[in-house]
């Protein structure tokens, strides 16, 4: 496996574990409520505009991964897509790119 693999690899880790850090913290706190998670992210300007900004990057991402499986047929890319829903953008995309850079049979 190259070096850079290793680093997405690495990536989508720290991008799964660490964030969640941050949500299981919040869980404990709060108790498991979506909807007072959802009203967090927008309580202030700073914090809508993050939610905005990652957003559109996880649909600009989820487009891109769908446009390149029709062209390479790497199937195995989409589960970027839910680990980009479920999980987050800092996972997301490292794991998109380490599969993506997989060589092929």
């Amino acid at each position: 496996m190259s070096v850079l693999r290793m680093i997405y690899l690495a990536l989508a880790m720290w991008g799964a574990i660490h964030p969640m850090y941050y949500f299981v913290q919040w869980f404990s706190e709060h108790g498991f409520s979506l909807g007072l998670m959802v009203e967090a992210w927008h309580a202030n300007a700073a914090s809508s505009g993050l939610v905005w900004d990652l957003t559109i990057a996880a649909i600009a991402l989820t487009v891109w991964i769908i446009a390149e499986v029709y062209v390479r047929r790497n199937w195995l890319t989409l589960v970027a897509i839910p680990a980009t829903f479920c999980i987050g953008v800092s996972c997301g995309l490292p794991l998109y790119l380490f599969l993506r850079t997989r060589p092929l049979d």
